[in-house]
């Protein structure tokens, strides 16, 4: 079977409008400097460079925000496509090597199956200069239904 390219680039266009649209509501990745540099449907790349203010005791970059970097791609990823808005139901982050201030982080999630309302999503985090990886991240999600009307709902 082989797709479409025009299909294919039509519905990238449409997962970059919700990806963008979403983060455009997401002051935490905001306030950490977090830039989408691509998306498609079920992948995403975002970019962080390390600032000195997200270094901790040990002079590393804060495995929490490696692993906040990673989540960001993860949700434009699985937010990509789909009815209703796709959330976190569990995460595993292995942490590889550390980041320090001045690194610029790339994180590359990729969908690796999707079933029903349910995902898995790996993310690898990579320092650009290097291409070292730093962190490896699985996600789990769930696509949430929209009830009649359009509120919130599970």
């Amino acid at each position: 079977m082989t797709s479409d390219p025009l299909g294919d680039a039509a519905a990238d266009l449409v997962a970059e409008r919700r990806v963008r649209r979403m983060l455009a509501q997401d002051a935490a990745s905001a306030a950490l400097g977090i830039e989408l540099t691509h998306v498609g449907v079920g992948t995403a790349q975002v970019r962080m460079t390390v600032r000195a203010d997200m270094v901790q005791g040990h002079g590393t970059c804060h495995g929490g925000l490696v692993a906040t970097l990673a989540d960001t791609a993860f949700a434009a990823a699985c937010n990509s496509r789909g009815d209703g808005p796709s959330v976190a139901a569990s995460a595993d982050v292995t942490w590889v090597r550390p980041a320090f201030a001045g690194d610029v982080l790339v994180a590359d999630a990729d969908e690796r199956v999707r079933s029903g309302r349910t995902g898995v999503t790996d993310v690898t985090v990579r320092r650009e200069g290097d291409g070292q990886v730093v962190a490896l991240f699985r996600g789990r999600s769930v696509e949430l239904r929209q009830p009649a009307g359009g509120g919130r709902g599970a």
